[in-house]
């Protein structure tokens, strides 16, 4: 039978304020059949529920497309909700009856629309304050309502309430952008929280990454602290009214007494009614001016309660203190349930791990204090979670505490930007299951409306080399078009006016002292493999959802950011100018030197360079630009030539003997196909050498594993893989750790800490392992952007004797599942419908049954055959 699984509006099925001029519609197929293929299609859109009049109705036309079909209906209008299905028909000339009805609603979609002010509290005035306030409207409402909306964003952050009740379910609005050019609002349907009568409408105001401490500084954005919101009610009637914020609202300073992103919050309950119970109305405001036309909806995921843990143990170290085990690394706060007098206080310390004595041990936070305090009002059973801070940790200290500790009191609220489930994978090694684990939650604990380093120490910050190296594994695990969409537009905006890209995005780096900056040597952006990020990500975007937009909004800068490389490099060929990270935190590096791996920064540059180039030219080419297609081109070729006179000898090795330089030169074809058997073999040597483990840095790991199955050495990836001893992928794993650590040893063999000044323990960078686990071990990949084309090429390898992965693609569900025993594989494939695939049998290690593979269909398969381990 056929039907529609699943339809969806820019990946969301009902979304809440989307200001999209041409939004796409997208949808799932379920077919019993094999090799379905969609051949017609016929989508409307509707302003009515029951589709009695369309906006848009193609009719059923030929088109094989059931991923991003754009709106080509009369142009949107603001404040409206539209409706949207679809029926298809397939290659055997069934048509499916139609999909249940999708919506979305748009909001104010040009910024000229916004007609609320910014508004700050009156006593809100000093930048180094970070207390809460609390702005308030009372409105009457005298008509019966229709439907009522908010349209909300601020200078800050802000939680809203409307009579008591908060609209939403995000936390942390409106996230964290270039505040400068960049600033989005939410939308929230209110329509059930107003009644007849008197209506409160609040705003919480604090003071976040806006004016915030980051990095040693503040007030990087602004000095004070605003809120905006307009609310649109309609009524049963057909009139409407406008709510907004001006200079009639009131202010008040909340029970927020301090806070900040790094290092928490006090609260003060017994200021919950205000001092001595005043009523709501002490102070006035201020009306800002603010430029609106920066205002655009959110582009991004919210940011939102995920998960709720509980206490594993309540742990009582060595040094007498009670310390709270939540069984995982995570990123979010804790939420408490405490009875007792007033005045007393509950004052709580996170950290992500316990020294080798098994104390609590917080020396790698650096300045972040990550601390809560809470004053209690005293009476009855109290609830509190923060209000605008979040902590990354597994284990609370508790330093006071009235009465006794239980741990049916606290829940650990796991927080981060959502983001649906895509990819799951196991194996036949537990360890590695773990390792999986880790990944996953890293990325769960630094992908909060931002991809951050790290959530716990004082930097949490956007850094775009840890993002690039990532996002091959991020597209597996979670889907995460929107929200790369959205950083990718802060990085867009962040760039320099050279052409340089920053190094962190949102950029506070070089706007300390507001744009002076404090390093003269490294000025905050253009580093290779870092900046690269405006090139690498749209691409790998592209290939995993098949949007195009990814290359069209990005496409000027790339441009830019390689005519910037191309100025400062030799002959515009080898990139030897300007500070440079290199293979960051790599083993081989030099002794005395704690961050800088040995592979030269020119050959790293150069090979980041080339590869950038490359990726230009193929996005001018897919998008039409034939003279800039065979500029890049012919650029590439130049620049691969000079990379081989300067890196390659007369033997054909290359002159740098470092694991990173072997890999990055395979990687990015850097060499001629000739050498490659003997490149490879030279970092098989390198390797065996360093006592058959890697020493590759941010940038060389990224790519080891999977270009040594690709040159057929699966056998020593799969080794590497496994491995149990330091330094490995397995080490942190056997010490009992459950997110990625920032180096192979933050806890060295011996039990001491790494250097306390860089030792996250929650970094995701080396978790770019996954896409090893999916894209090489499963054998998933796209061979067409969005996966329309699929190759399965599984490699088993050595220590491993089954595996499995499933990914949710734009076209639906495909499996990988591999068994062998003895001398025998058991195969097992999943094609969603409206996509092929190319499916290689294996029969031993790095050889395959059919030369060319199988082209398949849609639909299940299973084989079982022969199978040598060793070939």
């Amino acid at each position: 039978m056929l039907t529609i699984r699943e339809i969806t509006c820019e990946d969301t099925k009902n979304k809440l304020g989307c200001d999209e001029n041409f939004p796409r519609f997208s949808w799932l197929i379920n077919s019993d059949d094999r090799d379905m293929l969609q051949t017609s299609s016929h989508l409307q859109v509707s302003t009515k529920k029951e589709f009695s009049t369309t906006v848009m109705d193609t009719g059923m036309r030929e088109s094989n497309q059931s991923v991003l079909n754009e709106y080509t209906g009369p142009p949107l209008q603001p404040f409206t909700r539209y409706y949207y299905r679809v029926q298809i028909i397939d290659n055997r000339g069934e048509e499916s009856s139609w999909s249940d009805p999708g919506w979305f609603e748009t909001g104010i979609m040009d910024s000229e629309n916004w007609i609320a002010s910014f508004i700050s509290p009156e006593g809100e005035d000093k930048p180094g304050d970070s207390a809460g306030w609390y702005l308030e409207k009372e409105i009457e409402i005298d008509k019966e309502i229709s439907s009522a909306r908010i349209y909300a964003t601020a200078l800050g952050l802000y939680q809203l309430s409307v009579n008591g009740e908060e609209p939403g379910e995000n936390v942390l609005a409106p996230g964290w952008t270039n505040y400068d050019k960049r600033l989005l609002y939410q939308s929230y349907d209110v329509s059930s929280l107003l009644k007849a009568g008197k209506n409160t409408l609040k705003g919480h105001l604090g003071c976040g990454w806006y004016k915030g401490e980051l990095m040693g500084g503040r007030n990087f954005f602004g000095k004070r602290n605003a809120l905006s919101v307009q609310m649109l009610i309609r009524f049963t009637d057909g009139d409407e009214r406008w709510i907004i914020t001006d200079k009639n609202w009131k202010s008040n300073p909340s029970p927020v007494l301090f806070s900040e992103i790094y290092h928490g919050e006090i609260y003060d309950a017994r200021k919950e009614k205000g001092e001595d119970n005043t009523p709501f109305s002490s102070k006035g405001v201020i009306v800002l001016q603010q430029d609106k036309s920066i205002i655009s909806a959110q582009d991004g995921p919210l940011i939102k309660r995920q998960e709720i843990l509980k206490v594993k143990k309540i742990i009582r170290t060595p040094r007498r203190e009670t310390v709270l085990d939540f069984g995982q690394n995570l990123t979010g706060w804790v939420r408490f349930r405490v009875r007792g007098k007033s005045g007393e206080k509950v004052i709580l310390k996170h950290g992500e791990i316990l020294d080798r004595k098994g104390n609590f041990y917080t020396k790698n936070l650096r300045r972040a204090r990550q601390e809560i305090r809470y004053i209690l009002k005293g009476g009855e059973e109290e609830l509190y979670e923060p209000c605008f801070t979040f902590q990354g940790f597994r284990y609370v200290h508790i330093k006071s505490w009235p009465g006794e500790i239980r741990a049916e009191d606290f829940d650990a609220v796991v927080v981060h930007s959502e983001m649906e489930d895509t990819g799951s994978f196991c194996c036949s090694s537990e360890l590695v299951n773990q390792l999986h684990h880790n990944i996953l939650w890293s990325m769960k604990g630094n992908f909060l409306d931002i991809p951050s380093d790290c959530p716990q120490r004082n930097e949490r910050l956007g850094w775009t080399g840890d993002a690039q190296a990532f996002v091959g594994t991020a597209v597996y695990l979670k889907n995460t078009s929107n929200f790369y969409r959205k950083w990718l537009r802060d990085l867009k905006s962040e760039q320099t006016e050279d052409g340089g890209i920053p190094d962190v995005i949102p950029d506070v780096l070089s706007r300390k002292g507001r744009g002076k900056l404090v390093d003269p040597i490294n000025p905050f952006h253009s580093s290779a493999g870092w900046s690269d990020a405006a090139v690498i990500c749209p691409q790998e975007l592209y290939m995993s959802y098949g949007d195009k937009r990814f290359l069209e909004e990005l496409y000027k800068t790339m441009s830019r950011w390689i005519s910037y490389v191309r100025r400062h490099s030799e002959d515009g060929l080898i990139w030897k100018k300007g500070f440079q990270y290199g293979d960051w935190l790599a083993l081989d590096r030099k002794r005395g030197n704690s961050s800088f791996g040995a592979t030269p920064n020119n050959f790293v540059a150069t090979a980041f360079y080339a590869n950038s180039v490359q990726i230009a030219a193929e996005t001018a080419e897919k998008l039409g630009f034939r003279k800039d297609a065979e500029s890049y081109s012919s650029l590439h070729d130049h620049i691969i030539n000079a990379f081989r006179e300067r890196f390659l000898d007369s033997q054909g090795h290359l002159k740098v003997k470092t694991q990173t330089a072997q890999v990055l030169a395979l990687q990015f074809n850097l060499v001629p196909n000739d050498l490659k058997a003997q490149i490879t073999e030279d970092l098989v040597q390198l390797i065996k050498e360093s006592g058959n483990h890697l020493t590759t840095g941010f940038l060389g790991t990224v790519y080891l594993t999977r270009i040594l199955a690709k040159q057929k050495r699966n056998d020593i990836a799969c080794r590497l893989l496994l491995r149990e001893e330091y330094p490995s992928w397995l080490y942190p794993v056997k010490l009992g750790a459950t997110t990625i650590w920032e180096r192979w040893d933050g806890v060295k063999p011996d039990g001491k800490m790494q250097s306390k000044g860089m030792n996250s323990f929650n970094h995701y960078a080396y978790g770019a392992v996954g896409q090893y686990l999916y894209g090489t071990v499963a054998g998933i990949t796209p061979t067409e952007p969005g996966y329309r084309k699929i190759q399965i090429k599984p490699h088993p390898g050595e220590g491993l004797s089954h595996s499995r992965a499933d990914l949710k693609s734009p076209y639906g569900h495909i499996s990988v599942e591999w068994k062998i025993k003895t001398t025998e594989m058991n195969l097992s494939v999943s094609i969603p419908p409206n996509t092929s695939a190319r499916v290689y049998r294996p029969v031993g290690n790095s050889s395959y049954m059919e030369t060319e593979g199988l082209l398949l269909g849609s639909g299940n398969y299973k084989w079982t055959y022969p199978y040598k381990e060793k070939s």
